[in-house]
């Protein structure tokens, strides 16, 4: 299965699942009077807008470089995870006013919902946590961090049907307090999940290292290779899902330029076969100095 092919199918599986899902909560959440449920359903209906920005955002980045854009256009991925992580939070903030509101100035009309939203959250757990791994699944496959960021969309609304569900069920057993509780429960898991995703975004957007461990894995796999006899400088940057690396190394110092061109293209080459996620490698090449 392609690339396209992957990011076509998660999309429609993302926009189908959360609009039929999304239209059973809301239904359940009016009909079975329930605060919490009604705000889960919002959730729902946001992860639509998710998947089609991720699915756009996908698409976008996918683009060969061109003379404007000589770099490529990775960064757009980003973009999208950051889109993403802002609707997530303004999600989570409506969510919480809705609880608070209920809590504080509507608390005398709470009334007890039936059982209808207290199935659809049972549901909703299921679906959403099914469609939250096959997302991951694929996401990791195309090592897409706007499809992940969709993919905790999805377990973020399993995580507002739980806390719907805790708090529906003890407004059954007489608490009807809970069911707006549980809302300001979903709003601080919501606001969770999109500060991490709009922190990742950001990082990636800011030229961030690919970090210590990833590069010192690079420096032990340049020393190894044929002709290199130390790195003198390594420096990494993220670019969108890709990583460009800046390196320096050191040859012995009476070989002819031909060979030590060679020994760089061959540590070039090397680099980027075994990093998959490495998009480039500038290298320039220095005498061994003892």
């Amino acid at each position: 299965m392609n690339e396209k092919t992957i990011v076509n199918r998660l999309s429609r599986v993302g926009i189908f699942g959360n609009v039929v899902l999304a239209a059973f909560k809301l239904i359940a959440g009016v009909l079975g009077r329930s605060g919490a449920m009604v705000s889960d359903a919002v959730h729902s209906l946001s992860d639509v807008f998710a998947t089609f920005i991720a699915w756009i955002g996908v698409l976008l980045s996918k683009q060969k470089e061109d003379a404007e854009h000589p770099y490529g256009h990775e960064r757009l991925e980003c973009v999208a995870s950051l889109t993403l992580g802002l609707i997530l939070a303004g999600t989570g903030l409506g969510i919480g006013w809705s609880g608070v509101r209920k809590l504080f100035f509507e608390r005398g009309s709470l009334e007890i919902p039936t059982m209808l939203p207290l199935i659809a959250a049972a549901v909703s757990i299921i679906v959403k946590e099914a469609m939250f791994h096959y997302t991951m699944h694929y996401a990791k496959r195309l090592d897409s961090a706007a499809f992940k960021a969709d993919a905790w969309h999805h377990r973020s609304d399993a995580f507002s049907s739980i806390g719907s569900f805790i708090g529906i069920g003890m407004a059954k057993l007489g608490f009807p307090i809970m069911d707006p509780i549980a809302s300001l429960i979903i709003c601080v898991l919501i606001l969770k999940v999109a500060y991490d995703i709009i922190r990742d975004a950001l990082n990636k957007m800011l030229d961030t290292s690919g970090g210590k461990a990833v590069e010192q894995r690079l420096k032990d796999f340049i020393e190894a290779q044929d002709g290199v006899e130390r790195v003198d400088l390594l420096h990494t940057r993220q670019f969108g899902n890709k990583m460009y690396v800046d390196l320096e190394i050191a040859v012995e110092a009476d070989i002819s330029l031909r060979n030590a061109h060679a020994i760089a293209e061959r540590v070039h080459t090397a680099v980027e076969q075994e990093f998959p996620n490495v998009k480039h490698v500038m290298i320039h090449v220095n005498p061994l100095e003892e």
